[in-house]
């Protein structure tokens, strides 16, 4: 490809609204375009990378048995509202009305439209296990679009999903799309870790994130120190044993706690460490409020909260919700006085806590030396707090450590969540009918193109690794206006392409600065300049990602490159 003949607008200054360096790049480097908030076009340097990464999933999920197929990104309502979620997705569904008033939603995700056609087409266990993948753009309408292709609300995406006749078929499925996935992750030259996670919106259970370590990304991961464990935070168990205090309980005494209104001030103002203190948060759980208290040093984790409580919704009470229960306003609830048909369910952390401090249930003030039993009531203690760092690891083995991913896949073992909501079934070998069990596996395909940017790059631009790069070889002859530069640029132009290397060839009539500053932001593995020597016959051939510096005559240029396939 000739540089004047395509389309790669550079840029000099760092774009003011781009905030990673991934975002950055692929702007100043000429990848992509904002069209709007979370939404861009694929220039054509960012349309190689896809395809490159496209080929990769492609050649991963075919390997593992997954069939390639393409399905509609408009979906009727009403599949949407056979499963349920069109009620409870939420604002991230892009709905729309046709000229007929009838409704639609933009996919984004295909669980619905999947079961719908395999429900149709497939009657019998002797078809199954199915496994069907496509790779399509999709559109989230999401809150904080940010970070460029990270987090937008148009992106492409390949989802495959899976049908089975049995729990042991989906689990060798479910195995072998893992292994896919870390080959995938793998040859893409990523730095990630496969954890285990929440199903959220999607359902079902058994899922694992695979998340590329990166001090930009928007998940924490807690690993042991010493083992393989690693979960997302969010779903990472607790397995700490308080051992219950042997402080004699005192009388129960109010005080007054002005102007403090967290557990910080709180435990400042009267002295008190904040492990002490309780924190009373209320929330709205499927519509119904539930108290929940936490160690003072501890956060609520309100995804073990949804599935501990098996709930669909759960939110934080707005302060004039909980007004309602407590007479106050928040910085000053507590669980003594409650009314007895509004339920309290603590962290197992508060079980063994003695002489608490908590809300009074007026504003400034507060009790010290309360105790559960004595003066309130705990129907249900539970694992319900985040781990921290130091914590012991779930599996026994080490402590706990945190680490930022950018999560860029994502396998679930959905059961007969939708299946049974859209009735497919199939008939067994002994002709009953039985729902079929699901599977279900993401990965963003534009998202692992941000997250190759991000890691691979220095301070003046990409640093591409060959088995990703949009081009084998920037060719550059520094003068267009020299003969001899030109027509030795031609030459190795068509005989690097006849050897089998893609090239892109700067022709363009910029000075030699230009040139270079672009070459060096773009990152092409190779850099072959034609300059003063092109008379002689000598060309200088540069690796992008060590700075060396070779010369070449033209003849030998080809088997130069082939012995640095190693270094680049």
């Amino acid at each position: 490809m000739k540089q004047s003949k395509t389309l790669i607008p550079t840029m000099r200054e760092v774009p003011a609204d781009a905030d990673v360096k991934s975002h950055q790049l692929l702007l100043r480097a000429g990848f992509i375009r904002q069209n709007a908030s979370g939404v861009y076009t694929y220039l054509p340097l960012g349309k190689k990378m896809l395809r490159k990464v496209e080929d990769i999933v492609r050649e991963e999920m075919d390997d593992a048995g997954a069939v390639e197929l393409l399905m509609p990104a408009l979906q009727q309502a009403e599949l949407w509202q056979e499963s349920g979620r069109w009620q409870t997705y939420g604002p991230e569904l892009m709905r729309l009305k046709d000229r007929h008033s009838r409704e639609f939603a933009l996919g984004a995700t295909h669980e619905e439209v999947i079961t719908a056609l395999v429900r149709d087409e497939v009657k019998s266990y002797k078809r199954l296990p199915l496994t069907l993948y496509q790779i399509q753009t999709k559109f989230r309408d999401e809150k904080r679009p940010r970070f460029g292709l990270l987090r937008g609300r148009e992106f492409i995406m390949k989802d495959a999903y899976s049908f089975h006749s049995s729990q042991e078929s989906l689990d060798e499925v479910y195995d072998r799309l893992f292994e896919a996935y870390s080959n995938i992750f793998q040859r893409c030259g990523l730095n990630f870790r496969a954890v285990i996670a929440d199903s959220g919106a999607m359902g079902g259970k058994d899922t694992h994130e695979f998340m590329v370590l990166s001090e930009i990304g928007e998940d924490t991961i807690a690993y042991s120190d010493t083992s393989s464990y690693a979960a997302n935070i969010e779903m990472a168990p607790v397995v700490t044993v308080y051992e219950k205090s042997n402080d004699e309980p005192k009388p129960l005494e109010k005080v007054e706690t002005p102007d403090s209104k967290t557990i910080e001030s709180v435990a400042a103002f009267l002295n008190v460490p904040a492990e002490q203190c309780v924190k009373t948060l209320v929330f709205k759980v499927d519509e119904e409020l539930v108290i929940v208290l936490a160690r003072g040093d501890h956060e609520i984790n309100d995804i073990k909260l949804k599935n501990y409580l098996d709930a669909g919704t759960v939110e934080m009470a707005t302060e004039q919700e909980a007004a309602r229960i407590f007479g106050a306003t928040f910085g000053s609830l507590g669980p003594v006085g409650v009314p007895a048909d509004v339920k309290i369910i603590a962290d197992q952390a508060v079980q063994s806590l003695t002489n608490i401090v908590c809300g009074a249930n007026e504003d400034g003030w507060h009790y010290v030396n309360a105790n559960i039993a004595r003066d309130f009531n705990i129907s249900e203690f539970a694992d319900l707090r985040f781990i921290l760092e130091g914590d012991p690891s779930p599996d026994g083995k080490g402590t706990i450590q945190f680490a930022k991913g950018i999560e860029v896949g994502h396998i679930f073992k959905l059961g007969t969540r939708y299946s049974e909501a859209m009735n497919a079934v199939y008939l067994d070998e002994n002709g009953r009918t039985q729902p079929m069990i699901m599977g279900c596996y993401g990965i963003g395909v534009s998202r692992i193109v941000a997250a190759i940017a991000e890691q691979f790059n220095d301070e003046k631009g990409f640093v591409w690794p060959a088995t990703l790069t949009p081009f084998d070889v920037h060719l550059i002859p520094v003068n267009v206006k020299d003969e001899a530069q030109v027509n030795a640029a031609n030459v190795l132009y068509d005989t690097l392409r006849q050897s089998g290397f893609s090239v892109l060839m700067d022709d363009r009539a910029e000075r030699a600065g230009v040139k270079f500053t672009d070459s060096d932001l773009i990152g092409l593995p190779v850099r072959v300049t034609v300059g003063k020597k092109a008379a002689e016959g000598i060309v200088e051939i540069k690796v992008r990602k060590t700075g060396d510096v070779i010369e070449s005559s033209v003849e030998n240029v080809i088997n130069v490159i082939h012995d640095l396939q190693g270094t680049i």
